[in-house]
């Protein structure tokens, strides 16, 4: 697709997304859907409100009435979709740096648009199809003042709320100025628990920390958490669909450990999961010891989803799944990752025993995330060229699902481009932080000396 990625479209704000870009997009959607009602949602973003108002223009011109939810999370706008059976649109960039923004399109059960489905959507936008209604046939416009409340009501809801609030825990956030900012903080407090927080005033210019929730960007959070003696302490990126952790010595959780001790305590023998094919070794060794079936996947989040659905529909249970990046599916819960819900059903864990505890069974890997910039498609295809022949080269066991992947049975290397970002990703895993850097070295330098050779 030229227009959508795996997790919708992106790029920075006016330069690549206009508001005239969004207005037809969106309008294409509204036309694609067909319906009268349809919810638009953002983030904090200082560019949020310009394209979320083209998007309103957009929807309105072909017919369409529109619910504005104004600022909340991702996950909050799929529950309001789910809930009211309308489509949504949420204008985002998710973890990517301020100068970016986007859109993403949810249906009207709550769930990112499959890419088939953005495909349709697409080809409506490339058409230039004027679905523009006359003038007494446009829509109006509603404002939603409870979005933000019922989606955290809903979330405390679906959680051990006793059991946590029992615990007595005292948990440190950080939402990165996103719009967990206006949610986490008010869940965790209703849910029993002492909450101190860094980075929690909503700024789309993400004074304290970029959006992106690793662990260069969290070195407040680690502090906060030893300062305040918490038990755990929360990131999200900017869009609130992802969870990081830190355990109670305020040292950083990778989101791989977290995403295995979520799904060791939920796997069995007749489970399926379903992860990218970044995944790391240790949901494999999850998946080996209780039996569960694991399903690789493209990397992003539709297709993750539209595989749990075609399992589900088969009739196998997917009690969790997802990435290492903090984005975990509960299907049971919702087939959004959800960054508050993913919080609260680590810390239902950390009520057990503490978080260093939790996550201890799932160490001894050593993680490299590097990424190459570009600047042409010329470039992009040198450095995948590039890629290629390298791993021609090896002789790991090959795979091509998304980019390319080399197991060499004591650690693995993935190369891939980004579908946000025009960077080509690489990633590699290791029980050995010096033999990690060296698989992650290997493709990283045949694409980088590939790059300059344009």
């Amino acid at each position: 697709m030229d227009v959508f990625g795996s997790s919708g479209t992106r790029g920075v704000a006016n330069e690549e997304i206009t508001p005239a870009f969004v207005l037809q997009v969106v309008a294409a959607a509204g036309t694609v859907w067909g319906t009268d009602r349809i919810a638009v949602a953002r983030d904090t973003r200082s560019t949020g409100r310009m394209l979320e108002n083209a998007a309103v223009s957009g929807l309105q011109s072909v017919g369409c009435d529109v619910d504005r939810l104004g600022v909340i999370p991702t996950p909050g706008a799929q529950a309001y979709a789910a809930r009211e059976g309308v489509p949504a649109v949420m204008i985002t960039a998710s973890h990517n740096p301020p100068e970016y923004n986007g859109v993403k399109l949810i249906g009207a059960d709550g769930i990112e648009l499959s890419v088939s489905e953005l495909e349709v959507v697409e080809e409506t936008f490339l058409s230039e199809a004027d679905g523009a209604r006359s003038w007494a046939r446009t829509g109006d416009e509603f404002a939603v003042e409870d979005a933000t409340q019922r989606y955290v009501e809903g979330v405390r809801e679906a959680v051990d709320t006793e059991k946590i609030a029992d615990a007595d825990l005292t948990v440190a956030i950080d939402p990165g100025h996103g719009a967990a900012s206006l949610t986490s903080p008010r869940l965790f407090r209703e849910l029993g628990c002492r909450v101190v927080t860094v980075n929690a005033q909503p700024d789309g210019r993400f004074p304290g920390r970029n959006p992106e929730p690793v662990e260069k960007n969290l070195a407040d959070l680690g502090r906060l958490v030893r300062a305040s003696d918490a038990d755990v302490g929360i990131a999200h990126d900017g869009d609130g669909d992802r969870a990081i952790f830190y355990d109670e010595l305020g040292t950083y959780i990778e989101g791989d450990a977290a995403l295995a001790a979520l799904a060791d305590a939920e796997l069995g023998p007749e489970d399926a999961t379903v992860a990218a094919v970044n995944v790391s070794q240790r949901l494999v060794d999850v998946c080996d010891r209780t039996g569960a079936d694991l399903e690789l996947t493209p990397i992003g989040s539709t297709y993750i989803t539209s595989r749990i659905q075609q399992l589900r529909a088969e009739g196998i249970p997917v009690p969790v799944a997802g990435e290492g990046n903090g984005g975990i599916y509960f299907p049971e819960y919702s087939l959004a990752r959800d960054g508050a819900y993913i919080a609260a059903r680590f810390l239902e864990l950390v009520v057990e025993r503490p978080a260093s505890e939790v996550v201890e069974p799932f160490g001894g890997y050593h993680n490299v995330r590097l990424k190459l910039a570009y600047t042409n498609d010329a470039e992009r295809e040198a450095m995948l060229t590039a890629v290629e022949d390298a791993a021609a080269d090896s002789r790991a066991e090959k795979n091509t699902t998304d980019g390319v992947r080399l197991d060499y049975g004591d650690g693995w290397v993935l190369a891939r481009p980004s579908g946000t970002e025009p960077v080509i990703r690489v990633y590699a895993e290791a029980r050995g932080e010096g033999r990690a850097e060296e698989l992650a070295a290997r493709l990283y330098d045949a694409a980088e000396a590939a790059r300059r050779s344009v």
